[in-house]
């Protein structure tokens, strides 16, 4: 895959100063998590249930209520035919093995199990430098519990920053496409991709998307959303 990782790369060495430097977990502010447990009212109204299984990214970071990776999302489903709920367990500053601590807890308190999950979680872990074979074991251990619970997965990926080295790039890089193969769950390779170069569609931070991002990054991922979907 081409893509510019010029902003990216900078933007990730402020950041890393600031989060690889110790191991206490982020402090999350409350505004800024995803609930976890959706309202009882709002199944009903929807045939299909998708978790949207992610960290900031997915959280809707910094964005409006219609403006996240969920409600864009569902918004697309919508248009499209497929009546579903989004429903965003998104999680700012969360790693693989903060997600792999929460799965189960997300998906035990659903009203109903959900039709797919999408997952989106690593690009913390890169930006710790976490080793990519943690990284590896946590994303497996999701997808494990998710195949045992018989739920369908499409699995969004994110690539190593250039200031980490080839050395980094070619162990954490692999492992999307190698859980997604040996899962057969869809893959988006690059949740940033095409978003991540262009000012325009960023957020100040350089890190997150704006509305505007998370709209392009819907038009790359709901056709496989559609397609895992279909009965």
């Amino acid at each position: 895959m081409k893509t510019n990782f010029a902003l990216y790369g900078v933007a990730l060495l402020l950041v890393q100063a600031l989060t690889a430097c110790g191991s206490s977990p982020v402090t999350v502010p409350k505004e800024e998590t995803a609930q976890t447990a959706p309202a009882k009212t709002e199944d009903a109204q929807y045939d299909k249930l998708v978790v949207a299984f992610g960290d900031s990214l997915y959280a809707g970071y910094r964005l409006g209520p219609t403006e996240g990776l969920a409600p864009q999302l569902q918004a697309a489903l919508e248009k499209a035919g497929i009546k579903a709920r989004v429903h965003n367990a998104g999680v700012s500053g969360d790693t693989t093995a903060a997600g792999k601590q929460r799965l189960t807890f997300v998906l035990d308190n659903l009203e109903k199990k959900p039709d797919l999950v999408v997952l989106g979680l690593g690009g913390n872990d890169m930006l710790r430098g976490i080793q990519p074979k943690e990284t590896e074991a946590n994303l497996n251990a999701m997808l494990e519990e998710l195949k045992k619970r018989d739920i369908d997965v499409v699995l969004t990926g994110m690539l190593a920053a250039p200031n980490l080295g080839p050395d980094y790039a070619n162990a954490f890089n692999p492992i999307f496409p190698k859980l997604a193969k040996q899962y057969d769950a869809p893959l988006y390779p690059f949740f940033l991709d095409g978003v991540v170069a262009d000012p325009k569609l960023m957020l100040p931070d350089n890190i997150h998307p704006n509305a505007q991002g998370v709209a392009k990054v819907v038009d790359g991922l709901a056709p496989l959303v559609e397609k895992a979907l279909q009965p």
